[in-house]
């Protein structure tokens, strides 16, 4: 049983962009340097890399990132400044999907759900039990955008979370050869994550492009007595394929099933992954009706189930997978965007209780 031995604290982060990166490296300088010791074993294991060839994959990387988002990148050198290391092992840290997911994919299952009035976003992150204690809460308070808070991994910008115009994301792996023109995903994330509306969150997709598979699941708040508003974005270079809630009610694993453009994408995913979503369509669509009230603690209820398990949506140890391919649940997150609210389990929310709630003030 892998669980955190300590309670995750959120990092507040404010300031210009480099002061929130330093704020970052400084707070964070050995879980990153831990980071970049679990990569350059993942990188071995799944592409046969060590973390200094994997450093020099970034270059057209970073030159994505100058066109479509330069600003971020003042903050990653502010974390490579804080953190004592260099601008390439922070890029590196923040490229590591499009770097390693050629050959891995994680578990992670993700939905959004509305319900009387109050629009649900929610996903268990499931990747290498290594990388547990390296989970990072953020608090981002910076001077070009509206607060927003990130749960993810030390070093990296962004990852799955929400901002106070009521708008957040989660994220599902693809695996895929598939690498051309765009954002890295979790630069991407990072600046969905600072839009104030939907469009412009779509836009990070159809306009910028992501430049490796991935799917993303945009939702935001209701606005003026309207309904909340759901998405799902299978990502790649081209045009996204694009997904829409049925019975407000949106589900995704790691595999694309979007028509569309997106079609023409190959991907390989785990044999989980289609059973894992039947489940979770299953229990949200059979075992929440429409007129059942929600908490959040129902919601975590089903990120903790463990129907087909070891391959469930709550993922445990499995000896029986190649030790590199054994994911575990590392972390589960329900937001309320109505409210602002992320609540977080770190580790698997079937086994513990124990949550951080983070509340933002509405912009």
């Amino acid at each position: 049983m892998t669980q955190p031995t300590t309670a995750l604290r959120v990092t507040e982060l404010s300031g210009s962009r480099r002061e929130m990166g330093e704020a970052h490296g400084l707070a964070h300088a050995g879980l990153i340097q831990r980071s970049i010791e679990v990569y350059d074993r993942l990188f071995f294991d799944f592409v046969g890399l060590d973390w200094a060839q994997a450093r020099g994959e970034v270059g057209r990387f970073e030159r994505m990132i100058e066109r479509g988002f330069p600003a971020i990148l003042d903050e990653m050198d502010g974390i490579a400044r804080g953190a004592g290391v260099e601008l390439a092992d922070v890029l590196t840290l923040n490229c590591r999907s499009e770097i390693s997911l050629t050959r891995a994919s994680g578990g992670c299952s993700a939905f959004a759900l509305a319900r009387g009035g109050t629009q649900w976003l929610a996903q268990n992150w499931d990747w290498r039990a290594d990388q547990l204690h390296n989970v990072v809460a953020l608090d981002i308070r910076g001077e070009q955008a509206a607060p927003l808070i990130s749960i993810g991994e030390a070093g990296m910008v962004a990852k799955i979370g929400m901002n106070a115009a009521g708008v957040g994301v989660c994220l599902n792996a693809i695996r895929s050869r598939t690498c051309g023109e765009g954002l890295p995903i979790h630069v991407a994330l990072r600046k969905i994550l600072e839009c104030h509306d939907m469009e412009g969150a779509v836009a990070v997709a159809t306009r910028d492009r992501v430049c490796a598979p991935a799917h993303f699941l945009i939702a935001s708040a209701p606005v003026d007595s309207e309904k909340g508003q759901a998405v799902g974005l299978e990502v790649h270079p081209g045009e996204p394929g694009r997904l829409a809630p049925e019975r407000d009610v949106l589900t995704h694993t790691n595999h694309l099933f979007a028509r569309g453009e997106a079609c023409q994408v190959e991907d390989f995913p785990r044999p989980d992954s289609r059973p894992r979503l039947a489940r979770l369509d299953h229990l949200l669509r059979e075992r929440l009706p429409a007129e059942d009230a929600v908490v959040e603690s129902r919601l975590f209820d089903i990120l903790s189930d463990h129907r087909g398990a070891p391959l469930s949506i709550c993922r445990h140890y499995d000896p029986d997978q190649p030790p590199e391919e054994r994911m575990e649940t590392l972390f589960s997150v329900v937001m309320n965007l109505g409210a602002r609210r992320l609540t977080l389990r770190h580790g698997k929310p079937c086994e513990t209780d124990t949550s951080l709630a983070v509340t933002l003030p509405a912009a």
